[in-house]
């Protein structure tokens, strides 16, 4: 039965919160239909913390409704930066991959330098090693054909 009252406590908040949301809608459309200047069909402000939210205005009073509408074009622009804030974030990251990769890219070329510097000396020595062995191949041909010669 405790755990009953829980969920019925925790439907009562979201019955709550949804009539909440129903009537800040109603009374906004209601306020936009008189508001001839609205230029968003829906709130800007809708998904801004509620203390964020423009309160609705006074109708009778032209300073209420001009700060509402201000408040609105805030909200909106509010908005406009968070979802380039957001875009700006995602490209960040996306560059910063792009680096890493790059980085990554430049320590195999860095590798593969110092394995061709390594390969390449070691060809060197070994062509070197290979004409010293022809020359003394060859210095022992002489010295073969010069004893089959004398006997």
């Amino acid at each position: 039965m405790f755990t009953m009252g829980k969920l019925d406590l925790n439907q009562h908040k979201l019955l709550k919160y949804q009539q909440t949301a129903d009537t800040v809608m109603s009374l906004w459309c209601h306020v936009s239909c008189e508001l001839k200047d609205a230029e968003d069909p829906l709130p800007a402000f809708l998904d801004l913390e509620q203390r964020l939210q423009p309160v609705l205005p006074c109708r009778s009073l032209k300073e209420s409704v001009d700060v509402y509408k201000d408040h609105c074009k805030m909200a909106n622009e509010f908005n406009q930066v968070k979802h380039e804030i957001a875009r700006l974030e995602d490209r960040k990251k996306e560059l910063i991959a792009e680096i890493l990769e790059d980085e990554k890219a430049s320590m195999e070329v860095a590798q593969l330098e110092e394995e061709y510097r390594i390969l390449t000396e070691e060809n060197r020595n070994l062509i070197s090693a290979h004409s010293e062995c022809t020359q003394q191949l060859e210095n022992l041909r002489v010295i073969s054909q010069k004893r089959q010669g004398s006997s």
